[in-house]
């Protein structure tokens, strides 16, 4: 399996995290950057291995070791992780660094067929609830507390953020596929309004519903895709969580699927009603976050894009890289048209 060198792999997992032998690999759907398998021992214990993309990867992107820190991290606090198991820097096993974690069975989200098919409208409103609970817990953390001082600089975070960004564009640009100048001209106007930072936290980067694993009930029992966390500003969380979120009435989703148009699911101002009483934070200038949001998403897609042109994916070639110049214009104009609002 492309990602995956069975024979020296095996015998690794066997010492280090203790599976029987004959394993089986499953690369997971829906990874579009680090790839998450499902590793099955002739016991029928199951296991998820992360690893980066396969072919071109973006400099101090996918870093294994640092997502492995994290998590373990956030292990006895009370954001809901998967337990880590093992990490190996040692690319002669697998072809790149990797971690091993236990694999958590539960529901995930990415659709409104799968969220009216799997939870009815209570459980769906309950994750909802727990959605944001979970995200404001993250961000009362004390960071030093819980070993991730360090992480990152703790100010400052959006204009960085803005920078690394519009670089990784940069590096991302298509062969033949005309450049979204859009997503230059919103970085601009981005860079020049930067608001205040409210307090640094841990920041999750892609905090969204089917960023999370949920129980039969609708809570979250964990947290997934860690690589973009670091140390900032808590409502770019909140910001990106809006964007990924559908209404009822929205003409677009950002990701061309809307799971939470299924009933039960709280509104966006629900949601950010609940954050607010649960963190004290002033969420009046969120519509520059809302904006951050979708060009931050079009600079990833584009990352994504260019990750697939070059071969990346580990074989699920579910993901096109047609008509990905229209989606990333798509976000940019939904990013201009926050900007706008609060203009």
């Amino acid at each position: 399996m492309e990602g995956i060198e069975e024979a020296t792999l095996t015998p690794w997992l066997a010492e280090h995290v203790g599976l029987a032998p004959p394993l089986g690999f499953e690369l997971i759907a829906g990874g579009r950057s680090n790839l998450t398998y499902r590793v099955t021992d002739a016991r029928g214990r199951e296991v998820a291995l992360r690893r980066p993309p396969i072919g071109h990867v973006l400099p101090t992107a996918h870093d294994m070791a640092r997502e492995h820190r994290i998590v373990s991290a956030l292990g006895p606090t009370p954001v809901p992780v998967a337990e880590t198991l093992a990490f190996c820097d040692d690319e002669s096993v697998n072809g790149a660094p990797f971690y091993v974690m236990e694999y958590v069975r539960g529901h995930v989200l990415r659709d409104k067929a799968t969220a009216e098919t799997e939870m009815d409208a209570a459980a769906r409103r309950r994750a909802s609830e727990s959605l944001v609970d979970v995200l404001a817990a993250l961000h009362a953390l004390d960071v030093d507390a819980v070993g991730l001082g360090d992480l990152g600089r703790r100010e400052g975070y959006l204009s960085r953020q803005i920078e690394r960004w519009h670089g990784q564009f940069d590096k991302s640009q298509i062969e033949g596929v005309e450049r979204p100048v859009l997503v230059d001209e919103i970085y601009e106007r981005l860079a020049a309004d930067v608001p205040a930072q409210q307090g640094s936290t841990i920041v999750h980067g892609d905090y969204r519903l089917d960023n999370t694993m949920l129980g039969d009930d609708g809570s979250v029992i964990a947290v997934l895709d860690w690589e973009l966390c670091t140390l900032g500003d808590p409502l770019a969380d909140v910001g990106l969580l809006m964007v990924y979120w559908s209404d009822p009435g929205d003409t677009a989703s950002a990701l061309g699927v809307a799971p939470t148009l299924a009933d039960g699911f709280l509104r966006r101002s629900e949601l950010q009603q609940r954050y607010a009483a649960a963190t004290g934070r002033d969420l009046s200038g969120l519509g520059y976050y809302v904006a951050f949001g979708y060009w931050k998403l079009a600079c990833i897609l584009q990352g994504v894009y260019a990750r697939y042109a070059g071969g990346a994916g580990g074989g699920d070639r579910t993901t096109s890289i047609d008509g990905s110049g229209a989606h990333v214009q798509a976000l940019a104009e939904s990013a201009r048209s926050a900007l706008a609002e609060i203009a």
